[in-house]
């Protein structure tokens, strides 16, 4: 990142539903039930920013989980996952009771228009003052698809095709108000320069936009984007446009030949690899002594039911776990159709196995339990040698903390570990500036960035 040091960035893993990313957090007897509220998520914003967390971000998916057994009644039944209002009003509460910590939110490119994300985040970004963030995906399933009258979902490799021109049309649009286009002067009548404010006029392959986006820019600039793909199609994708990416690692030696491929796909794109910050996500279970932070982590760890991975690993896969026994392999064709290719080179790689069973799946996987990231266990001083150990041998810029279940996770985790990594040094004191990417250490995007001289024209 830009600067003379090197801080861990922390980010907040939120969704806006009924438990935390582990389904089995709704039944942990701390766990808050007033999800449907205003005060459950603002209660959550402010114990991130007293903590210095740099962003907090909501995951979503556009449908509820109904692709085990051609059904969502199991799903609803035990709770996993099914909860799913759209972040955007829920981000604008946070918003409005703090005043430095980012604020991210996920929106789709194969189900909304560039046009209205352009809009929808650049209004975010103003009445944030500059704090808004998108974390950018290309959604995962054929329910998802159902939801917006669309039969199946989109091939892997095609919804990035589209994703690429979807980023140049919302960049272009963002870029259409100069600084200092806004004039606002009374006594001459005059509001606006009209000779800095323009029109994006992109016709491609799957888009077409007109513009100027009405909305002018805000202090950032434009949000930072966040990004997830960590396939080989995924990962050029990130490279290109991610700003902050999100990556899941199983173990420290994979995060650290994953981070350096990562930073080399960037380095591809032809950016500064520096410029872009590599958070894996995690789990933290602190106490006061080992043997407490581990029978706090077995304690939720038993919370999780066998009906939650394979109702989550059909919702991530777009195939129902539910056709096959657990114990058959995975067929060459099967293992193609599977929507997530990145999910399953990672289940491939750690079981061993070409073809892997639906057990090798929900074991390696670890969907539906706290297995699924890694588990910094132990004491303040034994979670922050381990944090420590990931950053300086450069596996992650960072985390993405997901919480074993809420609010008690982050409030652990910002009495416990944040003073820790504070004494050491790693972690910053205090926010840096007003905007996100002041505190994320990311220059200020100009206007001219992404016009139109950079979008491609079909005619």
């Amino acid at each position: 990142m830009a600067g003379t040091t090197r801080d861990m960035k922390m980010v907040g893993f939120l969704q806006a539903q009924n438990c935390s990313i582990a389904p089995g957090s709704w039944r942990h007897p701390a766990g808050a039930v007033d999800f449907t509220t205003p005060e459950y998520f603002q209660r959550l914003g402010r114990v991130m920013e007293e903590a210095k967390f740099h962003l907090a971000f909501f995951d979503d998916r556009l449908a509820l989980p109904d692709i085990f057994n051609s059904d969502y009644r199991d799903a609803v039944a035990n709770g996993v996952r099914v909860v799913k209002m759209d972040p955007v009003s829920i981000i604008t509460m946070i918003g409005a009771v703090t005043t430095r910590l980012g604020l991210g939110i996920t929106y789709s490119t194969t189900y909304y228009e560039p046009f209205h994300v352009a809009r929808l985040f650049a209004t975010l970004d103003l009445m944030t003052k500059g704090r808004a963030a998108w974390n950018v995906v290309t959604s995962l399933n054929n329910s998802e698809a159902e939801n917006f009258g669309r039969t199946e979902h989109l091939a892997h490799d095609l919804r990035y095709d589209r994703a690429d021109e979807f980023m140049e049309v919302v960049l272009g649009l963002w870029g259409s108000w100069e600084d200092d286009a806004l004039i606002v002067d009374k006594t001459t009548g005059r509001f606006a320069d009209p000779d800095k404010v323009h029109a994006l006029n992109h016709r491609g392959k799957y888009f077409a936009s007109k513009g100027p986006l009405p909305v002018p820019r805000s202090p950032q600039g434009h949000p930072v984007l966040i990004q997830a793909g960590q396939s080989g199609r995924g990962r050029s994708f990130a490279g290109r446009w991610g700003e902050v990416i999100f990556v899941v690692y199983p173990n420290l030696a994979a995060g650290k030949k994953q981070y350096s491929d990562v930073k080399a796909a960037v380095a591809a794109a032809g950016r500064n690899p520096d410029d872009v910050a590599i958070c894996p996500a995690c789990y933290v279970c602190v106490a006061d002594s080992q043997a407490a932070a581990e029978e706090k982590r077995e304690y939720i760890r038993n919370l999780a039911k066998p009906i939650d991975a394979v109702v989550l690993l059909s919702e991530a896969l777009n195939f129902d776990f539910g056709s096959k026994d657990m114990d058959s392999e995975f067929t060459d064709d099967e293992l193609r159709r599977l929507s997530w290719s990145g999910f399953r080179e990672r289940v491939v790689s750690l079981s061993g196995k070409p073809n892997p069973t639906v057990r090798d799946f929900v074991h390696y996987s670890g969907r539906g339990t706290i297995g699924e990231f890694p588990i910094f266990c132990g004491t303040p001083h034994a979670v922050a040698d381990q944090m420590e150990e990931w950053f300086t041998a450069r596996a992650c810029d960072g985390f993405v903390l997901a919480a074993t279940h809420t609010p008690g996770a982050f409030e652990d985790f910002a009495r416990y570990v944040v003073p820790e990594l504070q004494r050491r040094g790693l972690y910053h004191r205090d926010y840096a500036g007003t905007t996100l990417r002041e505190n994320l250490g990311l220059k200020r995007p100009s206007a001219s960035d992404w016009r139109v001289p950079h979008l491609r024209e079909v005619s």
